[in-house]
């Protein structure tokens, strides 16, 4: 698996616009098989079109509620364009790009970044535009094994964020060779810890809680007041949508989230999360414990915002990092 070696700290590239959308007749219907949900209710994207040399525009529908992305603050939750982004890679690499299903798409680094007053809850559900510029294409024996995507993303023709990501692309026999004996699911897993109060990761229900305490044997002097377990319900319908043989980067990115919450005392009140700043250096796996350490970042930040740095430990070695910007919540 090709790793990076931290996240992108740069501001994503892609230029703001105010341009018309793309006309619905030009639209190409978004099979289920391309987004890698077995859940049809749970496809976000809604068509997508070519749009140039290695340039796609893709259309999403946000539902006003939902089960596990539910509203924040007014707005719609953050964590639903992570995961519209999230389904536009299989979607581009299965349409644009001809890679065959079954072959295994990796993260290495996502960073996104929302404007909040873009965001807002509208009497019904939301159309959103992506506009992606692919680069930086790599190829193996004729096939796509990885690029980079950079993403504006529209609301009604209007600026809601912006989005950078690279990802790879491997066959079965290649991605069985990086996995081993660990490239099919196994019932050789850790149940999944107790959860950590739904409040103060901002959640309303604890079955949607990806934290769990400290477990005895690693309670202090070795833990932190700002560390937490991976909790890996693989139960849950969101997340798990099907079998997989390593924490998915959805499950990642949500404790990033939610550990960021716990940490946001300095701002006090309502916080709305803006920015995720995203690397992937190794598979988090099933039978190993997952520590998650959060902290606040003593860097400079604007006024009623605050930076927040998560990392995932497992087996001594840094499987993912995370910063999260949280801004105050205003009306």
């Amino acid at each position: 698996m090709p790793f990076v070696s931290h996240a992108q700290n740069t501001a994503p590239s892609a230029a703001r616009t105010t341009a018309r959308t793309t006309p619905a007749t030009q639209l190409r219907p978004v099979p289920q098989e391309y987004v890698h949900k077995l859940d049809a209710a749970e496809v976000l994207l809604t068509g997508w079109a070519p749009a140039g040399e290695d340039r796609v525009t893709v259309t999403a529908r946000w539902p006003r509620g939902h089960a596990f992305y539910a509203p924040v603050t007014g707005r719609h939750d953050p964590m639903l364009l992570a995961e519209t982004l999230r389904q536009s890679i299989p979607l581009i690499s299965h349409a644009l790009y001809d890679v065959p299903l079954g072959h295994h798409l990796i993260w290495q680094h996502f960073t996104f970044e929302v404007a909040p007053g873009a965001m807002f809850l509208d009497v019904g559900p939301m159309d959103v535009e992506l506009r992606i510029a692919c680069g930086d294409i790599a190829r193996r024996g004729g096939r796509l094994a990885a690029l980079t995507m950079d993403i504006e993303i529209l609301r009604d023709g209007r600026h809601l964020g912006t989005a950078h990501t690279r990802f790879s692309s491997h066959a079965p026999a290649i991605y069985r060779r990086l996995r081993g004996d660990r490239c099919t699911p196994s019932g050789d897993t850790i149940p999944a810890g107790p959860p950590a109060p739904p409040a103060p990761v901002a959640r309303a229900h604890a079955k949607d809680v990806v934290l769990s305490p400290m477990p005895e044997p690693l309670s202090p002097p070795l833990s932190l007041p700002h560390q937490w377990q991976l909790r890996v319900d693989q139960t849950h319908p969101i997340l798990f949508d099907h079998p997989v043989d390593h924490a998915p980067g959805m499950l990642l990115l949500e404790a990033a989230r939610q550990a960021a919450h716990a940490v946001q005392d300095p701002l006090g009140g309502a916080v709305f999360p803006i920015r995720f700043e995203s690397a992937f250096f190794r598979y988090v796996e099933f039978d190993a414990p997952c520590v998650i350490t959060a902290h606040v970042e003593p860097s400079a930040y604007p006024e009623g915002h605050l930076g927040v740095s998560v990392t995932a430990l497992q087996e001594d070695n840094e499987a993912f990092s995370c910063r999260v910007t949280l801004a105050r919540a205003t009306r």
